[in-house]
């Protein structure tokens, strides 16, 4: 779940000329290659020796503190990575990005209910590049009462949340007065920013169209022309003062310094203005170098849905093929299996006929033969009765010959009268008579 935050775009936490920097700055354009929150954290432990807004030193530019503050803007932490931050062991500067994030970012009626558990905390850092020490308690309360934080503006927090947070400091009897570890409770009054290099200063007044803080009224506000004794006749002297030679020469001087201030003012414009051209031309070939990407993509994503519909059409033709053919295939099988039944039937119709041919014409010839036999039966006597009355007589010729010649069994030597069949003729008998044989 995401942090509850003010509803306010990115561009709009930071100052605006201090936003432009760190969106133009090349460091936090490497950046871009940290995709997740734990390579940033990993980033600030290595990186971030403080945490203000400005680089130190002769240098121009955002601070590596607020280009990876920045980052964590864009990556729109969860209430789970917030409570990672402020937990931190490894480096007070990565909890104290947590609570920037906050002070920034977060809705400023939830900011006592996240900050509450650590007003009272103890750990010691150096939130400034000045090496003054102090605890991260300290540095929280003057994040939730000060406006101002190292001559940059925090947003507003409303006038009863305010109020309703130096109550809960006082219940806790802590301080609620700011403590100035943050730098001073106006954007003129501090010593750090007197340090600051004449260009880093200017540029923190382009928003508002104004000098840059070392030169917010005259030219007495100079942290050099501070030290230096204010003139006689700007103490009160008279006429005869100003008439002097003296107090001429000096406004001469006073012209020249303001001539030369003017010229100095001048060439800031210019170069301020050169800059804002400069940062005009990077955004918007940033914003053209998206728009290329945004429409090879497009493209890309074109051609893929393309090639996905070629494909899925050349696979619906392919399914198409394969089911006519195996619909051509199923009616060749069908067709095949039509025909061998046709043959078979056809065969069958034909055996049948053929058989019963062949049994009307065996019925015709047996018929015809008993035909033929019956009117032979009816012209001829039977060759049976033939053989009946033929042994009739051979029976009668036997009893004929035992009549005269005696019984074969009574003569010696055994003789016998037999009767010996002879081949398959049925009207043939061979009757043997006491060892000889006759027909």
């Amino acid at each position: 779940m995401e942090i509850q935050t003010s509803g306010r775009p990115i561009d709009s936490l930071l100052e605006k000329v201090l936003c432009m920097n760190i969106l133009s700055s090349d460091y936090f354009k490497e950046l871009y290659r940290l995709k997740t929150y734990h390579e940033v954290i990993d980033e600030i432990y290595n990186q971030v020796d403080h945490v203000e807004p400005w680089m130190t030193g002769n240098c121009r530019g955002p601070s590596t503190a607020f280009c990876l503050l920045y980052k964590f803007f864009t990556m729109k932490l969860t209430v789970k990575q917030m409570h990672g931050l402020l937990k931190h062991p490894d480096s007070p500067y990565i909890r104290a990005i947590g609570f920037l994030y906050l002070r920034y970012a977060a809705d400023p009626k939830t900011l006592w209910s996240w900050c509450e558990p650590y007003v009272k905390d103890e750990e010691e850092f150096s939130p400034g590049s000045n090496g003054r020490m102090t605890t991260m308690g300290v540095y929280l309360r003057d994040l939730l009462l000060g406006q101002y934080y190292f001559d940059t503006l925090f947003p507003r927090i409303p006038v009863p949340v305010l109020r309703q947070i130096v109550a809960n400091l006082e219940k806790m009897k802590l301080p609620t007065k700011h403590s100035g570890v943050t730098g001073d409770t106006t954007r003129h009054g501090s010593e750090e920013t007197a340090r600051r290099p004449p260009s880093v200063k200017a540029s923190l007044s382009v928003s508002f169209g104004q000098r840059a803080p070392h030169r917010a009224s005259t030219r007495d506000s100079s942290p050099v022309r501070r030290t230096l004794p204010v003139p006689p006749f700007e103490k009160g002297g008279g006429d005869d003062l100003r008439k002097s030679p003296s107090h001429r020469s000096q406004s001469r001087d006073d012209r020249e310094h303001l001539e030369r201030d003017t010229q100095l003012d001048r060439d800031r414009d210019r170069d301020r203005d050169r800059e804002r051209h400069r940062s005009d031309r990077d955004r918007e070939r940033e914003r053209d170098r998206g728009d290329r990407e945004r429409e090879r993509d497009r493209d890309r994503d074109r051609d893929r849905g393309r090639d996905t519909h070629r494909d899925r059409d050349r696979e619906r033709d392919r399914d198409r093929l394969r089911d006519r053919d195996r619909e051509w295939d199923r009616r060749d099988t069908d067709r095949r299996s039509r025909h061998a039944e046709r043959d078979y039937e056809k065969r069958s119709r034909d055996s049948r006929r053929s058989r019963s041919r062949s049994r009307s014409r065996s019925r015709s010839q047996s018929q015809s033969l008993r035909d033929g036999g019956a009117h032979l039966d009816r012209n001829h006597h039977s060759p049976q009765k033939d053989g009946v009355k033929e042994k009739t007589a051979a029976s009668l010729n036997l009893a004929k010959l035992r009549d005269l010649y005696g019984d074969a069994s009574d003569q010696k030597g055994g003789s016998t009268m037999e009767r010996i069949p002879r081949g398959r003729s049925e009207g043939e008998e061979v009757i043997r008579l006491g060892g000889s044989t006759w027909k």
